[in-house]
């Protein structure tokens, strides 16, 4: 998978396959947030598993550190999809945080948004998330 960014000399192109360990945040598309809430949520997720990751699987963290912290945003329908990810990283060892919303802005109090995994080893992370679209 290949991904554009823009920098500061214009657009750079990073191959995700080149990364060993790699961060997935997957975000619900059945609720209304707005682009701006969309980003803070997945700053949250981004955030608490990475901590969980530096906490409980430094081996994983400290080389997605280095690597340059390789984040992929893909898309689920449903909370149900969202939670199933959610018990197949747990399952499989993975860091994963699960984003509930306080409600303070635009959504109702505990709505599920969005979930983190990761970091964690690429081809682990592919048997569980491989196959979802990107955001």
């Amino acid at each position: 998978m290949s991904v554009e960014a823009t920098g500061m000399t214009g657009k750079i192109s990073v191959d995700s396959s080149a990364f060993s360990y790699k961060q997935v945040i997957v975000l619900r598309t059945d609720i209304n947030m707005s682009k701006g809430k969309m980003a803070a949520q997945a700053g949250h997720a981004a955030v608490s598993a990475s901590e969980y990751a530096r906490k409980n699987r430094p081996e994983w963290w400290s080389p997605w550190i280095r690597e340059g912290q390789c984040k992929i945003a893909v898309k689920v329908k449903s909370e149900q999809e969202l939670l199933e990810l959610e018990r197949k990283a747990m399952n499989a060892g993975l860091p994963a945080a699960l984003i509930v919303d306080r409600g303070l802005t635009e959504l109702p109090p505990e709505t599920t948004t969005c979930l983190g995994i990761g970091p964690a080893p690429s081809d682990k992370m592919d048997v569980i998330t491989g196959k979802l679209p990107l955001l």
